[in-house]
């Protein structure tokens, strides 16, 4: 028996398409697609993970790789994935550095999602010997009461993936 969720998925261009959009323009949120949060009164992670990014960095031209963890707890949507790869595949021949394509990746979940909270990581490979890791984050501006749920989760999550020394 086949069964089917209660999900909203009418408005995803992508996904089930076999079409790849255009994005020789470049990454920008305009390549992000959502869809709506089933469960806004419970605050979740949802952690994404692109371990195969590549870029250029902006005076040489050599390639930056590395992996792209996207960490949020949602409020009323969710990013779809498919759209979510798509969207790092179109930094592979965009010049930037890691520092402004972490802060560009948080900056376009914001203005698409506006999720509660919100933490990129950027663990770029090492080259020239020298490993850069990036990590910005954001907390959007909540009631009280449901900020301190948000900042409880994001503590629990941070514990539970972050490794301990003995």
């Amino acid at each position: 028996m086949n069964t089917r969720s209660q999900d909203q998925t009418a408005h995803l261009k992508v996904l089930g398409t076999g079409k790849m959009p255009e994005i020789q323009g470049g990454p920008g949120v305009h390549l992000l697609e959502s869809f709506p949060n089933r469960f806004p009164h419970r605050p979740y992670v949802v952690s994404i993970a692109f371990p195969e990014f590549t870029s250029l960095c902006p005076v040489t031209g050599q390639p930056d790789m590395g992996t792209i963890t996207v960490e949020y707890i949602p409020d009323e949507l969710c990013v779809e994935s498919k759209s979510f790869k798509l969207y790092m595949f179109a930094f592979r021949n965009h010049q930037s550095f890691m520092e402004t394509i972490t802060n560009t990746i948080l900056e376009d979940f914001q203005q698409l999602l506006h999720p509660c909270w919100i933490r990129v990581k950027g663990l770029f490979a090492p080259r020239g010997a020298t490993r850069l890791h990036v990590f910005a984050e954001a907390f959007k501006d909540l009631p009280e009461e449901r900020s301190r749920l948000v900042r409880e989760a994001v503590r629990h999550w941070r514990e539970e993936t972050t490794p301990h020394n003995p």
